[in-house]
């Protein structure tokens, strides 16, 4: 994990990677409580049988949304900015989702700081606009399961 002590730290790193986490695996049960609270349960995801006759991957997939929503846990395991006194997801400039992520497949986050510039939410907060590269990795696989230039801004 890469710590900064401040938002000024934080900036001066743009351009630089922030590092890696952990593989973790993506089980069954996960993929489950992801599509109970989406609403999601198309087959591909939810029923395994089906998964192993019908599907190319031959077993359940997770959604892509669900890779995508493990950004703000992956992004803690990553880096941590001492001073910050809070974060907000701002939003995405650039999503895709380029390769299945199998259930029992293990995957982690690659991130980079693009850059971060000045934001002020009021006269009396000081923070930073950052712009993370994430790219998520199966295990064993060449190709990201996802990429995504993901926006939160951070206040000290």
């Amino acid at each position: 994990m890469q710590t900064f002590a401040n938002l000024d730290e934080f900036a001066a790193h743009a351009g630089q990677p922030l590092g890696e986490t952990d593989y973790m695996t993506i089980t069954q049960e996960m993929v489950n409580l992801f599509a109970q609270a989406t609403g999601d349960h198309q087959w591909i995801h939810t029923d395994p049988e089906r998964a192993a006759r019908e599907s190319p991957y031959r077993t359940p997939i997770a959604h892509g949304f669900l890779t995508l929503s493990l950004a703000p846990k992956l992004m803690a395991e990553i880096y941590r900015v001492e001073s910050v006194k809070m974060g907000i997801n701002y939003g995405a400039n650039k999503i895709r989702f380029t390769n299945a992520v199998p259930v029992g497949s293990r995957l982690r986050m690659k991130a980079w700081l693009h850059h971060a510039e000045p934001q002020h939410a009021n006269e009396g907060s000081r923070g930073v606009r950052a712009i993370v590269e994430c790219a998520f990795e199966v295990e064993g696989e060449t190709k990201p399961a996802c990429v995504a230039e993901l926006i939160t801004l951070l206040f000290e």
